[in-house]
């Protein structure tokens, strides 16, 4: 597979137009080097650079089949593959460790030819057998393994082994040492596409198996792991090193099969606070970070930093939880999305270029439906909807996360006082419940409990629409307490249709249905944006979040 940057929107100093867009500052060029390491690959083409990177928050593990946080993907992306890639300008899927693939005419069997020559971090083969050594894992994965959030695997195949009714993967079969077929028992024309996502990253079967990966018998900050999820092994260009609170360091692997790129020692350095994040930049402690805040744009600018745009691929929603005692009443939940002012929402508190959302599926899938029910800011007929559902001022606990930066939201704290302002005004009681992004919050939103509300949201990681629609509403999760059989059979529908116009229309279908229900609002459509120093010419982004720092270019 051919590697090249990724198209990318980039701000230096003669970059003012730029600049100006999202900030209305200037930039200028700053008179110190960087000192986080040596800058180039050394002559004769062996990766010698140190590169550092600051992240918003810690990783929650390292075994991409069950983490659910982008923070723990953009590691594991540099150590393990998937078997389809991702095109840089596109954002469609490609050859990776898989060379090729053929789909049968039903759509129910795929031959896939592997690339040789690879091998794991460990010195074992990549071949067929270590291939379906990862599904037949992945199908048979324990039910205690499983946690409450909603797993890739789940999301695509609907099932596990425990369910073989309702799931679509039936089988991985190695044909030869360097092909396999996979069955399944339905059409999923969003497979190719899926498989590119950080979940379905190819793992060493031997490390798995030494690191007993379905046990979850180790605590890591609050999170309960398997060994492996502590030192994973594929076969990335980068292999784990060692991993000590704060600070998660890799080496390149020098077996790499591709381009290893200049970068030889990286390192993952968690800053949860932003101000903190802009002066490590600055210092010269780090060479980059990601999920940029609007308080952080100006001050880039001037020092002369490069600001890196994404195409968006992430929506922000308010989570109803529908267990919660009057939820289940359409009108209270109408009435919570009459009372949100999208666009004071959105103002000083998201970069330029963030749109209102009135839908799940970003506008990179092409899949608008212009027939979804639209409910405008509108705080009277909101007290007119509470009045009729019989609401008399009970509490509502809204759960909210703490010292963190996502993609889909960069001042958490910031949002929910202007959504509880908003709620406030037309007539809701609200609690506020902060909670540390880092002591469980994705886990204690996704499971049943005492929360009326709660702020959340989904990054994309792979080019389909069942990503987004399949993962939040393809099925009942206790996140939203949301039961609606006839949504479930066009969600099923939907993603086994064959014709590319009648899915679709499936799913603007599925996207009206949904916001005539109000299961969540939908709040935003945010811009993502990271930045570097100036010793970077290139870094690969990718809406997908599918960025591996073996593409990064350092200027000599």
């Amino acid at each position: 597979m051919t590697k090249s940057a990724t198209r990318r929107s980039v701000i230096k100093a003669s970059a003012i137009a730029a600049a100006l867009a999202l900030t209305g500052c200037t930039a200028a060029r700053p008179e110190e080097e960087s000192p986080s390491g040596s800058p180039s690959a050394s002559a004769a083409g062996v990766p010698a650079a140190a590169f550092a990177f600051a992240t918003a928050a810690r990783p929650s593990g390292l075994d991409p089949f069950l983490a659910v946080d982008t923070e723990s993907h953009r590691v594991t992306r540099q150590i393990l593959e998937t078997l389809v890639g991702v095109d840089p300008l596109t954002s469609a899927p490609v050859p990776a460790l898989a060379e090729e693939w053929d789909e049968s005419d039903d759509g129910r069997t795929y031959d896939f030819t592997l690339r040789r020559g690879v091998t794991f971090h460990d010195g074992t083969e990549f071949n067929a057998e270590a291939v379906c050594a990862n599904f037949d894992r992945w199908y048979n994965l324990p039910s205690a393994a499983r946690g409450p959030e909603v797993l890739m695997f789940s999301s695509v195949f609907k099932g596990f082994a425990d369910t073989p009714d309702l799931s679509a993967f039936k089988s991985c079969v190695p044909t030869g040492e360097f092909t396999f077929r996979l069955e399944l028992t339905t059409r999923l024309p969003g497979l190719i596409p899926a498989l590119a996502a950080p979940a379905f990253a190819i793992s060493s079967p031997a490390a798995l198996a030494e690191g007993n990966a379905d046990k979850l018998t180790e605590d890591r900050n609050g999170t309960r792991l398997s060994a492996y999820a502590q030192h994973p092994v594929g076969t990335g260009p980068f292999m784990f090193s060692s991993w000590e609170e704060d600070e998660l360091s890799l080496v390149s692997y020098p077996g790499y099969w591709g381009d290893q790129g200049q970068i030889s020692n990286l390192v993952f350095r968690t800053i949860t606070s932003p101000e903190s994040r802009l002066r490590a930049l600055k210092n010269g402690e780090v060479d980059g970070y990601d999920l940029v805040t609007v308080s952080d744009v100006g001050e880039l600018a001037r020092a002369g930093m490069q600001i890196l745009q994404r195409d968006p691929y992430s929506i922000l929603y308010l989570g109803i939880n529908q267990n919660f005692p009057g939820l289940d009443e359409p009108k209270m939940r109408q009435a919570i999305a009459h009372a949100i002012d999208k666009p004071a929402l959105l103002e000083g508190l998201f970069l330029n270029g963030t749109k209102s959302a009135s839908q799940f599926l970003p506008e990179k899938l092409g899949l608008r439906s212009e027939n979804v029910t639209n409910y405008g800011h509108n705080p009277e007929r909101a007290k007119e909807l509470l009045e009729e559902a019989g609401y008399a001022g009970e509490e509502l606990p809204f759960y909210y996360p703490r010292r963190v930066t996502r993609a889909y939201l960069p001042n958490p704290e910031k949002v929910y006082a202007e959504l509880s302002r908003q709620l406030t005004a037309a007539g809701f009681n609200i609690r506020p419940v902060p909670m540390e992004w880092s002591e469980g919050y994705l886990e204690a939103v996704s499971k049943d409990g005492n929360r009326a509300l709660h702020l959340s949201g989904l990054s994309g990681s792979y080019m389909d629409a069942d990503n987004f629609i399949g993962t939040l509403f393809g099925s009942y999760t206790e996140e939203f307490g949301y039961e609606d059989a006839q949504l479930f059979t066009k969600v099923d529908r939907a993603r086994t249709l064959g014709d590319s116009d009648e899915r679709a229309e499936a799913y603007r279908s599925i996207s009206d249905r949904i916001s005539t229900r109000v299961p969540a609002v939908p709040l935003a459509f945010p811009i993502s944006t990271l930045t570097v120093s100036p010793r970077v010419s290139q870094y690969p982004t990718s809406p997908l979040l599918n960025e591996v720092f073996n593409n990064i270019r350092l200027t000599d």
